[in-house]
C-alpha cells in the first residue's frame, strides 16, 4: 500500500520504518535537514533499532517536504505531528494535526487519515464534523523514546479507534511489520481510543509518582529505599518494573498527557488525576531542597536527557529541578550532545573532568559509570540505572 507518515519524530519515524518493510512509505516533514538524513539512511533521532533498520533492511522509504507529492496518492495518511500542551488554554495545541488534515483533504479525496498524535478526548469526532468527513480515525501509540521501533516490533497491543474493514486493514499492516506474533488487537470508537491513551499514560505517571513519594519518605526518614522498593515490588500484583525512583516523570508524553486528562476532567469529580500532576511538582521541589541542604555554591547538572538511552531534553525532570534552585547558586551543565556553550542561560561544559572539578554537587537523575570516581559529589535517587 501507499502510506504517508506526516511527522518524523519517535512515533512517525518508527511507524515509517515498520511499515516500509512491506509497503511504499513516504515520510513527510517540514524540516529539510531531517528529510535529507532519512533519505541518506540516517536517523534524525536516537533509536538503535531505527538506525539499524535504515542501514541493514530493504525499506521502501523516502522522505520529502513536498506536501502535494506526499499526500496526493496515499491510501493511508498517518498523522504523527507534535501536539504540545498549552498551559494558557489547558489543552493540546492541535494546529499541526489540523494542518495535515486540511492538506490531505485538499490533495486527496480518498485517503484514510490515522491520527497517532496525542490529542484531547473528543478531538477526532470534532474534526470529522468540522471537515464533514468520516475518513479520520484515531489510533493511539504506546512507545518509549529511544526504543520506539522496538516497541512497534514487539507491541503490547494495537488499538484502532473504529470498527470497520479499513480499521482492520490498518491494524493488520501494523501487525504484518511486527516480529511479535499473536498481538492483542482492539477496535473501539475513536473517542474511547483517545481516552485509553490518556488514561494509560496517566496511570504510568501515577506509578512513577508513587515510587518517588516512597523514596521521598525513605530519604527524609533515613531508611533503605532499595529494600523497601524490592519488598513492595515482590507482590505480583505490583511487579518489579517501572519502580526506579527519579526526579519526576518527564519527557514528551507524561507531563502533557496528565495535564490534558486533568483538563478533560473539568466539572467531573476527581482527586487522583489532579494529585498526579501536583505530585510531580512536589517531587522536584523536594529534590531541589535536598541539593541545597548540602550548601553548594556551584551545582553541576549531569545530563539534561529525560532518561537513559534518550536524546530528548523536552520536559526532562532535571530541568524542573534546575528551575527550583535558588538564585545566587551557579549552575553548570555537562551535556556532551550539546554543541552550544550555554543552555537556557547556564554554562555548558563538555569536558567531564573540568565539569567534575568545578561542581561541588553533581546532580544526576540517572547514574553512569563515569560518575563512579566522583561519587562522593553525586546526588541521585537512582537505584537501578534504568528507566
Amino acid at each position: 500500500m501507499k502510506i504517508t507518515i506526516a511527522g518524523t519524530g519517535y512515533v512517525g519515524l518508527s511507524n515509517a520504518v515498520l511499515l516500509a518493510q512491506h509497503n511504499e512509505v513516504t515520510a513527510l516533514d517540514i524540516i529539510q535537514e531531517k528529510v535529507d538524513l532519512i533519505n541518506n539512511k540516517k536517523s534524525p533521532i536516537q533509536d538503535d533499532e531505527i538506525e539499524r533498520f535504515l542501514v541493514e533492511k530493504e525499506l521502501n522509504l523516502k522522505a520529502t517536504t513536498d506536501q502535494k507529492e506526499a499526500l496526493s496518492s496515499a491510501e493511508y495518511v498517518i498523522i504523527s505531528t507534535p501536539t504540545n500542551y498549552e498551559p494558557e488554554s489547558g489543552y493540546f495545541d492541535t494546529s499541526t494535526v489540523e494542518t495535515v488534515i486540511e492538506n490531505t483533504m485538499k490533495y486527496n479525496s480518498d485517503a484514510v487519515m490515522i491520527i497517532k498524535s496525542t490529542i484531547p478526548v473528543g478531538f477526532t469526532e470534532e474534526m470529522r464534523k468540522r471537515y464533514e468527513t468520516d475518513r479520520i480515525i484515531f489510533s493511539p501509540e504506546f512507545l518509549r523514546e529511544g526504543q520506539a521501533l522496538y516497541d512497534n516490533l514487539y507491541p503490547s497491543r494495537i488499538i484502532v479507534g473504529e470498527k470497520s474493514e479499513r480499521a482492520e486493514v490498518f491494524a493488520n499492516l501494523l501487525a504484518e511489520g511486527a516480529i511479535k506474533e499473536d498481538i492483542p488487537i482492539l477496535f473501539t470508537h475513536s473517542t474511547e481510543a483517545e481516552a485509553i491513551k490518556l488514561f494509560a499514560n496517566t496511570y504510568l505517571a501515577m506509578r512513577v509518582s508513587f515510587f518517588n513519594e516512597l523514596d521521598t519518605y525513605t530519604e527524609v526518614e533515613g531508611l533503605n529505599t532499595k529494600q523497601i522498593v524490592e519488598g513492595v515490588s515482590l507482590d505480583p500484583r505490583i511487579g518489579n518494573h517501572y519502580n526506579n525512583p527519579s526526579f519526576g516523570y518527564g519527557g514528551y508524553c507524561l507531563p502533557k498527557d496528565t495535564k490534558q486528562l486533568r483538563a478533560n476532567f473539568e466539572g467531573i469529580p476527581n482527586d487522583i488525576i489532579s494529585a498526579i500532576v501536583d505530585s510531580n511538582s512536589t517531587r522536584m521541589t523536594h529534590v531541589a531542597n535536598q541539593i541545597m541542604n548540602r550548601g553548594p555554591k556551584v551545582v553541576g547538572i549531569y545530563r539534561l536527557t529525560m532518561k537513559t538511552d534518550s536524546d530528548n531534553f523536552r520536559q526532562s525532570a532535571i530541568q524542573g529541578v534546575i528551575e527550583r534552585l535558588p538564585e545566587g547558586v551557579e549552575i553548570v551543565i555537562y551535556e556532551p550532545s550539546l554543541e552550544e556553550e550555554t543552555f537556557d542561560g547556564y554554562r555548558v561544559i563538555n569536558q567531564f573532568d573540568t565539569f567534575a572539578s568545578e561542581a561541588e554537587v553533581i546532580v544526576a537523575n540517572r547514574l553512569s559509570d563515569e560518575l563512579d570516581r566522583v561519587k562522593e559529589k553525586v546526588y541521585t535517587r537512582d537505584l537501578y540505572s534504568r528507566d
